[in-house]
């Protein structure tokens, strides 16, 4: 196991001989294993253990026994101890997820002090599908099969080519002693199920299952890699991005094989989950939604029509009020200029844009979202129009509805913003003073 660990770690480049790293021990076999394959190559490292104080004395036996290995080795040692019950509470966790919680966040501190080039950890093959089958069981897609990386931000795993049976066969050989935790005997946690309970009937019906298992997950893992090179090029080609907004028309996803895979995997960063993507990819087919919202992490979808629209969910905001000698105003992150002139020559005829005849207006003038009911007079009607008839007609979705605000004259509306003015505070030949709103 010697002349294989050392073949790995170099042809892999995990480990370099002249950077120093710290070894994360507990003192159980797995640890302690790896502890002297480092040592036997001769890599530079110290020894991190974390005391969790969860097994009384047991806990305080291991941590001399990690100190007495450091010392055999001629390597330092690094203990933390954590009061893990009581960041157990105040956190809401389990005793498993507080441990990892706390073991990590020292890591991340180790490592940004620099105190060393890596923590390495000794996960290894029996770790890694027991991880991929929980993964599993937690309803994850294709990066659940990745399992644990070999390197990842800091953190090294160069012992994930071997087994637990080849670890304990090497000890054994060598003579090496290791503390053993009785709590891995029980099967009270997931992972401890599996390792106690599962494996040894995968094992008596095929004794390599872990190997086979590990290169299944391998080859789905390849597979996963080639769909992604493949979805990247479909969400460039078939979305399109305008500001905040994106929008996928129907005719480039409806009719492709793993069509839900490539919705989810687009709008899993916005909080859109897989069974969401399944209602959707319903909706779609069924051709009878058009208009539903599907909210997410603050985004939300939108069918609108012929095609899914992505933005942003619409948060509340504060009444704006406009005085006469203003002179700029923000409605929802458009910055507008705001002139005040005598009658204009030419009028600016951009929908985005509004002059209003100033003598006509009671201010302060209010800017607010529009609300059901709202009615104004669009630029060159005589009827009055309901401001949901009007988004309607020029086919606005749903989702960008409800960003829709308008600026009001006292009880009137006198310009329904960025669409049209209301006929009634339009510039005309007795206009003396303009207002004159302009996106800057």
């Amino acid at each position: 196991m010697l002349n294989e660990f050392s073949e790995h770690t170099r042809s892999t480049g995990l480990l370099h001989p002249d950077k120093y790293y710290l070894h994360a021990i507990s003192g159980g076999i797995d640890s302690v294993c790896l502890a002297h394959l480092l040592k036997r190559c001769g890599f530079q490292f110290g020894l991190a253990h974390c005391n969790f104080q969860l097994r009384g004395s047991e806990s305080d036996k291991d941590e001399g026994f990690v100190r007495d290995l450091a010392q055999s080795l001629g390597v330092e040692v690094l203990v933390k101890r954590f009061e893990t019950i009581t960041y157990k509470k105040e956190e809401g966790l389990s005793t498993q997820m507080a441990a990892r919680e706390l073991r990590y966040s020292w890591f991340e501190e180790l490592l940004q002090n620099q105190v060393c080039k890596g923590v390495i950890v000794a996960h290894h093959a029996d770790d890694q599908v027991e991880t991929i089958l929980l993964n599993l069981l937690r309803g994850s897609g294709i990066e659940g099969l990745y399992g644990m990386a070999e390197h990842r931000q800091g953190i090294i795993r160069p012992f994930l080519p071997f087994d637990r049976v080849s670890i304990q066969a090497y000890m054994e050989k060598e003579g090496l002693g290791w503390r053993e935790d009785p709590t891995n005997a029980q099967s009270d946690y997931k992972r401890n199920f599996l390792r106690n309970e599962v494996f040894p009937v995968l094992q008596k019906f095929q004794p390599d299952a872990a190997s086979q298992l590990l290169g299944s997950f391998g080859r789905i893992k390849d597979t996963g890699k080639a769909f992604f090179h493949f979805f990247e090029d479909w969400k460039s080609r078939s979305i399109l991005q305008e500001g905040e907004y994106q929008s996928l028309p129907f005719t480039e996803f409806r009719y492709l094989p793993g069509r839900a895979s490539l919705l989810f995997y687009w709008l899993r960063q916005y909080g859109i989950n897989f069974p969401q993507v399944e209602e959707i990819l319903r909706a779609v087919d069924a051709g009878t939604d058009s208009g539903k919202c599907f909210p997410g992490r603050e985004f939300v979808l939108n069918l609108n029509r012929e095609e899914l629209i992505l933005g942003p969910l619409v948060k509340e905001e504060a009444e704006l009020e406009i005085w006469p000698h203003d002179i700029e105003a923000h409605i929802r992150g458009i910055h507008y200029d705001i002139f005040h002139l005598d009658k204009p020559n030419p009028i600016d005829k951009n929908s985005r844009h509004a002059m209003l005849d100033k003598d006509l207006l009671d201010y302060p003038l209010i800017v607010r979202k529009w609300k059901e009911g709202d009615k104004f007079r669009p630029l060159g009607m005589k009827q009055f129009k309901k401001i949901s008839d009007f988004l309607i007609d020029l086919k606005i979705p749903v989702l960008k509805k409800k960003e829709v605000q308008v600026l009001c004259s006292g009880k009137n509306i006198a310009w329904v913003i960025g669409q049209r003015i209301d006929d009634r505070f339009a510039v005309s030949v007795s206009t003396k003073r303009t207002l004159y709103f302009k996106q800057k």
